[in-house]
């Protein structure tokens, strides 16, 4: 898995001043300091002078209830747990609902070197809008060579060798209405246990290369509705030439998967000889997901079972003497044929 990607306080608080309200307190000391977990909580029974299972590494928040309950302590013991919380190298320290900050509180911050910061929101909507972003900064992420395209609402990401025509797929894609998410390099980037979102690179997000043409801007072509700026990675579509020994699935019951970051995705691939229609194949690829995943039912497995049915209902018929199925269709068949002939013989 991809290491986490290093983040200072300084840099959050860069980013989300303006989305967070954000205040600085004090002598603004310490915003080199690492953050190191995506999450943020109260410091809890930490302030009271219990500090086993103290979560220290996290983004420590001040609410209403924190700072009251240190207003409420006389000086000697709140300059106590202060100094005893502070004793612990946690990254910052945020102050809801534009709360002064309890009587020394920031001389120990500074001589502690951590920063203190103060919003006006809420502490439940500073949690709501503070989450999303530290979720989204320490998520593994991985770069993916190919091309990322939303197929009838589904993520097809198509690869293979260099010169296949990934992006040639894709651009009939859009030119049949579906959108391009990004080309020739995908970022991709895990949510939660098993999703994967996949974007582009801001700098090649939403341009193409097409060999012979160059680099082209699909939304000035085709219009904003030709693009997206994210989607989720669903099927893996791998472009093959066509090899005339190769063992090919001819069912679809033998189904590959690639893991990608820990989440197993559905993979197929398709061999390219002259002549064949791959944007057509892709749609049909785009629209069997969604009739497996969606509605439950898997063309392969359905004509398995039936199969299988047959021929257990044919080698039951014969162990008990009886005509099987087939037999009986084909006398109907024969006796049918014998009518026709006597009436037109009459």
């Amino acid at each position: 898995m991809p290491a986490r990607r290093p983040l200072t306080v300084g840099q959050l608080v860069d980013r989300l001043t303006d989305e967070l309200l954000l205040e600085p307190l004090g002598a603004s000391l310490g915003f080199e300091r690492a953050v190191t977990s995506p999450e943020a909580s109260s410091p809890g029974l930490v302030l009271s002078g219990y500090t086993n299972r103290f979560p220290h590494e996290r983004l420590q928040v001040f609410g209403e209830t924190e700072v009251s309950y240190l207003n409420s302590l006389d000086a000697a013991t709140r300059h106590a747990n202060l100094e005893r919380f502070f004793g612990f190298p946690v990254p910052c320290v945020f102050i809801t609902k534009g709360q002064e900050p309890p009587d020394g509180m920031l001389a120990m911050a500074d001589a502690a070197t951590v920063p203190v910061l103060r919003t006006r929101l809420k502490t439940s909507e500073f949690y709501q809008r503070l989450k999303p972003h530290l979720t989204d900064w320490f998520a593994p992420t991985a770069t993916l060579h190919g091309s990322l395209a939303d197929v009838y609402g589904v993520g097809l990401f198509f690869t293979g060798q260099s010169g296949i025509g990934k992006s040639e797929c894709v651009l009939d894609l859009v030119e049949r209405g579906h959108r391009l998410v990004a080309d020739d390099l995908v970022i991709v980037t895990r949510r939660g246990s098993d999703v994967l979102i996949g974007r582009g690179h801001e700098l090649q997000r939403h341009y193409m290369e097409i060999r012979g043409i160059g680099l082209i801007d699909v939304p000035a072509i085709f219009g904003v509705r030709a693009v997206r700026q994210q989607k989720r990675l669903e099927v893996v579509v791998v472009l093959e030439a066509w090899d005339q020994e190769a063992v090919v699935d001819r069912t679809g019951l033998d189904g590959e998967t690639r893991d990608v970051l820990g989440v197993s995705l559905p993979q197929i691939r398709v061999p390219l000889n002259p002549g064949k229609n791959i944007t057509v194949i892709a749609e049909v690829i785009a629209m069997n997901h969604l009739l497996r995943y969606s509605g439950g039912v898997d063309p392969a497995e359905a004509f398995n079972r039936r199969l299988i049915g047959r021929m257990q209902e044919q080698a039951a018929a014969r162990s008990a003497g009886r005509p099987t199925p087939a037999a009986l269709a084909a006398g109907a068949r024969d006796r049918e044929l014998q009518r026709y002939l006597r009436e037109d013989d009459e």
